[in-house]
């Protein structure tokens, strides 16, 4: 029976294996609504900080953080990670982000696929 099953969900196109679960969004371990400092990197709340010299030059963008992402990679392939910072420094847009096992990421805003705070389905 469990054989049949299986087959009749990947015939409709389901498979347990491919099932994308999203994570609940962190309670912590993020910054929003300032730049990110040294100290927020050291604490495990920032992924990067923007500064030059001794300036803080990074401005926070008006964004929901945390929040779910894709983040788009080499030939479209899309990863699915967690936005938890999001600055513009000397015009460019930076997010730092986390994927599913912890690490953590930099990358351009134009990179990312934002998708919100409820999980994708």
């Amino acid at each position: 029976m469990r054989r049949l099953i299986t087959f009749v969900l990947v015939l409709l196109g389901y498979s347990s294996a491919g099932a994308q679960v999203w994570p609940a969004l962190p309670d912590a371990g993020f910054i929003s609504g300032r730049p990110a400092t040294e100290r927020d990197v050291t604490d495990g709340n920032a992924i990067f900080v923007a500064k030059s010299h001794e300036s803080y030059i990074g401005v926070p963008l008006k964004i929901v953080i945390p929040q779910y992402a894709y983040h788009i990679g080499e030939g479209g392939k899309k990863i699915r990670v967690i936005i938890v910072q999001a600055e513009e420094a000397n015009g460019i847009k930076l997010v730092g982000y986390r994927d599913f096992e912890g690490k953590e990421y930099a990358a351009t805003a134009a990179e990312m696929q934002f998708l919100g705070t409820n999980p994708p389905n």
